[in-house]
């Protein structure tokens, strides 16, 4: 594994992360097409990029992420037409995020599966901003990646010796959980479906009517998978305080109108980042 602090030279680490952001944007290039078509439940891969507003295929030099967006000065060549903002706000979204996380883990399985994970709350974020609906299909695959992460990060041996010598009170299972990753991924998910399952639940008790929708609820339970439980609580924390946040700002906005509906899902997604990033709180039992 490759981190910072090692043998290369700071020039060459500034060229580690040019390319980081590169690779990213050209990942993110492939998202764009994954926000567009999924909610239409058209193919990712066929056809190939074409403009939605004349349908011409769009070449290959005016694919090329972020640069191609500029020097077209957002128009597609052939019909003018206006490329919308989001095309190129992805791109470099993911190219900082790629970047970002081999700054914080270097090359690891870390930064692999955390970039594919963040990578997918890219894509809902937008597609829920725009369509209020989080794709099953991205979702439930998310929740089996983050179990694949869970199993290869995993010491078996350290497992079997914690499980053969565990009492099973409330500080040996917390010992499980710290220090045994797929139980603590199996827990998160359980977890974070449960929260959202049962506020929204509660919700729908209360007010009559649907707070949060089944997409908010298997989105948590892929963070789950991902961040285990302690990315759970962190993630519900700060997603209902910037929620509320944002929420109270719109409803002053509207001057007192609360049917305004809000997507949670880029809450959630952006509360996800910043504990991939920092770690979230410190927990001490």
């Amino acid at each position: 594994m490759l981190k910072r602090g090692g043998l290369l030279e700071p020039s060459n680490f500034t060229i580690l992360y040019v390319f980081s952001f590169f690779f990213g944007s050209v990942i993110g290039s492939f998202l764009n097409v994954c926000i567009y078509r999924l909610p239409r439940e058209e193919s990712i891969v066929f056809p190939p990029s074409n403009c939605t507003s004349c349908n011409n295929p769009i070449r290959f030099y005016d694919n090329i992420p972020i640069i191609s967006y500029l020097f077209l000065r957002g128009k597609c060549r052939s019909c003018g037409e206006r490329i919308s903002p989001v095309y190129l706000i992805v791109e470099v979204l993911s190219g900082l995020i790629s970047a970002l996380l081999v700054w914080r883990f270097g090359f690891s399985l870390t930064t692999l599966f955390y970039f594919a994970f963040l990578s997918a709350l890219v894509v809902i974020t937008f597609i829920d901003l725009e369509h209020m609906i989080i794709p099953n299909v991205i979702t439930f695959p998310g929740i089996g990646v983050g179990i694949i992460y869970a199993v290869l990060k995993t010491d078996w041996n350290t497992a079997h010796l914690l499980f053969g010598s565990s009492r099973f009170n409330l500080e040996s299972i917390l010992r499980i959980l710290n220090e045994v990753p797929i139980i603590d991924s199996i827990f998160g998910i359980i977890l974070g479906g449960g929260v959202l399952f049962l506020i929204g639940f509660l919700y729908e008790v209360i007010r009559k009517r649907e707070g949060m929708g089944m997409g908010d609820v298997k989105l948590l339970a892929m963070i789950g998978a991902f961040l285990g439980w302690k990315g759970v609580i962190f993630v519900t924390f700060i997603s209902s305080l910037i929620g509320t946040v944002v929420g109270i700002s719109i409803i002053l906005y509207k001057r007192g109108d609360l049917k305004y509906a809000i997507p949670y899902g880029p809450f959630l997604s952006l509360a996800a980042a910043l504990y991939c990033y920092t770690g979230g709180f410190s927990f001490r039992f």
